[in-house]
């Protein structure tokens, strides 16, 4: 019941590709669509006929849950995407989710619409950044290895410290992404000791970087600029493109995302939606 079969999966891309022909890209998690694990229903799907129209997908982070969907243009205006995220709301309720946080592209005037008729506040706004091609140099001696059975518990106080997760979201996330077969998560060491992370996802031709962080301690000393050209440089010489995203409000990790050649293309924003219990 939990998990979309090929079939559903090519639906959703059609559908997708329908929806962005605007300047636009929606942020449908597709790592996370090809990995459920089946516990939970996740994803809503509206057909007419055979065509998927409608599609609405939620992404657990703890005791959070972000969503984000669509619907077909030629079939707006009619109830889907309310049905839609009326039936993914009581999913949530019952599952004792605290917060929604509904994500819609910063230049989706359809999405930004319907926002406006619910009671959310704006949260956020993320970039999506592209990496350029930019000669990188001195990075070296950066040394960063992949993550061990026994780094679980550097991963999980990293997005305390550097995410503000909470214990419980930190470790049910380490959980959830265990199961992701295109995930790559590596440690950074410094004097062999492990004071960061970084994952890499591959989709396609496309190279993701996500979770990038190190130790309080350990920040100021360069070192995030060097393991950053490493894990491009290496992803670049595989061929990939590669893509990252980062938080409006992380004016330090923009300025060193772009110091290292990267270029943002899209913006996602996000708002705040609280359940009534």
């Amino acid at each position: 019941m939990g998990i979309l079969n090929e079939k559903q999966l090519e639906d959703i891309r059609i559908l997708q590709q329908e929806c962005e022909r605007g300047d636009f890209t929606l942020k449908l998690n597709w790592e996370t669509l090809r990995s459920r694990n089946g516990v939970n229903k996740n994803d809503y799907l509206h057909y007419e006929g055979l065509r998927l129209v409608g599609f609405l997908g939620l992404y657990e982070f703890g005791n959070k849950v972000e969503m984000c969907g669509m619907v077909h243009p030629d079939f707006r205006r009619q109830g889907i995407f309310t049905k839609l995220m009326g039936e993914a709301m009581r999913n949530a309720m019952q599952r004792d989710y605290k917060l929604i946080i509904l994500n819609s592209p910063a230049h989706s005037h359809s999405g930004k619409g319907f926002l406006k008729q619910l009671p959310c506040e704006f949260a956020f706004s993320e970039f999506q950044m592209k990496w350029s091609q930019t000669e990188l140099d001195d990075y070296e001696d950066a040394v960063v290895r992949p993550s061990r059975s026994g780094d679980e518990e550097t991963e999980i106080q990293l997005d305390i410290q550097c995410f503000q997760f909470t214990e419980k979201e930190a470790r049910d996330y380490y959980q959830r992404i265990l199961y992701e077969a295109t995930l790559k998560t590596m440690i950074i060491e410094k004097d062999g000791r492990a004071v960061g992370k970084i994952r890499v996802d591959h989709s396609g031709r496309e190279a993701w970087i996500y979770g990038f962080s190190i130790f309080p301690k350990y920040q100021g000393s360069g070192l995030g600029t060097k393991v950053l050209k490493k894990i491009v440089a290496e992803q670049c010489q595989l061929g990939y493109d590669i893509f990252l995203e980062v938080e409006a409000t992380n004016a330090h990790a923009l300025r060193l995302y772009e110091s290292c050649g990267f270029k943002t293309i899209h913006r996602q924003d996000y708002y705040s939606y609280k359940l009534q219990c």
